[in-house]
């Protein structure tokens, strides 16, 4: 049974910081790239940062360039987004998934969590 366990959501100020973890079971973590996605009320869900099998390359939408960062720990089964700088346009419900390529969409989805950023 695959699953994909995301936790750290939340409010928090602009400018401020938080972490997202996603705890995966059930497949090989190592051998898929990990993503994160975000979508807010009414937007489509889009790709915000994506994680080499190894960790050795990662890609991030432009808009979190240099706020956020994803790392993952395969003996851990856990992928991270660190973010910081937090602006009001990153509130969103954020989703971490598992792709056996690159490019394309996941074949597995986390719930979700929630991050608000609001003063």
């Amino acid at each position: 049974q695959v699953q994909l366990v995301e936790s750290g959501g939340g409010l928090v100020q602009p400018g401020g910081s938080l972490s997202l973890s996603c705890t995966a079971s059930g497949f090989t973590f190592s051998t898929y790239v990990m993503k994160w996605y975000r979508q807010a009320p009414g937007k489509e869900r889009d790709l915000v940062a994506s994680i080499s099998t190894t960790g050795g390359m990662t890609k991030y939408k432009d808009s979190v360039k240099g706020r956020f960062t994803i790392s993952r720990d395969n003996g851990k089964n856990t992928v991270y987004l660190q973010m910081n700088s937090f602006e009001p346009e990153d509130t969103a419900v954020y989703y971490c998934g598992a792709s056996r390529q690159w490019y394309g969409t996941p074949e597995y989805w986390g719930q979700g969590t929630q991050v608000t950023v609001s003063s």
